[in-house]
């Protein structure tokens, strides 16, 4: 059965973070990315090619449509429509924060750009980090952008919004709170737990004032060599990559 006028303009309306939030529902593309998702979220509803479904013969999907190119181009979300569109309902995390005493988690302070995120969430795959608490001003983890960017990560990651500074307040002192700055000490020189919170702020102005009075362990990611003159700061996710990467090397 074609795409029906209907489903297509549901799933574009899928691209608002209203629409998204009130039908708890997010839209993910291409074979890789839906392939992933399948079985971690429940799949309300998928529009693909004949041949990408005969090559899925144990699919479940509440809904399934058999669609040309064409319609799933008409359809799509993205600059570069591919053979698969699905649409999954958004998991309902439990948010347990005491995790943070136990293993090593990340926390995301008003980060905007949902490329960063999307890249983020897969350097947390990477490193075997499990849990993302996000403050309220975080970029939504269902944005179709943050989605494909996760590459797929998304399904063994698990993002918690909370109220950041309410949060980390209420953690046990012992528990190390570690953020990255200017004025903190070399993190390959700084002993590195291998459990606790690794703060990461805003692209544009970093950890905010509320959040940084709160980090206990502060970190600082030299540049090569000493005293030379360099960009004034890194991307926000390549600072994640690195902090993760000396984390896990020590641990």
């Amino acid at each position: 059965m074609a795409i029906s006028k209907n489903k297509i303009k549901w799933i574009r309306s899928l691209e608002q973070k209203k629409v998204r939030r009130e039908e708890q529902v997010f839209v993910a593309e291409g074979p890789k990315l839906t392939g992933d998702l399948l079985g971690h979220f429940h799949c309300r509803y998928v529009a693909a090619t004949a041949d990408w479904i005969a090559d899925h013969p144990t699919l479940h999907a509440d809904e399934i449509d058999t669609a040309t190119t064409d319609e799933i181009a008409r359809t799509s979300l993205l600059k570069t429509p591919q053979n698969v569109i699905a649409v999954f309902e958004q998991r309902q995390e439990q948010t347990d924060p005491s995790v943070i005493a136990h293993q090593l988690c990340l926390a995301l302070d008003d980060v905007q750009d949902p490329g960063n995120l999307g890249t983020i969430i897969r350097i947390a795959d990477w490193f075997g980090i499990e849990h993302i608490f996000c403050s309220q001003g975080t970029v939504d983890v269902y944005s179709p952008k943050v989605v494909q960017a996760t590459m797929g990560a998304l399904a063994r990651v698990h993002l918690h919004y909370v109220d950041l500074p309410a949060m980390i307040g209420q953690l046990k002192e012992d528990v190390p709170v570690y953020g990255t700055f200017l004025d903190g000490t070399n993190i390959y020189t700084q002993t590195l737990s291998t459990s606790g919170l690794i703060v990461m702020g805003n692209e544009g102005n970093g950890i905010t004032a509320e959040v940084r009075k709160l980090i206990n362990k502060k970190l600082f990611i030299p540049n090569y060599p000493a005293g030379r003159d360099t960009s004034e700061s890194l991307n926000v996710a390549v600072a994640t990559a690195i902090t993760c990467a000396e984390f896990r090397r020590r641990g």
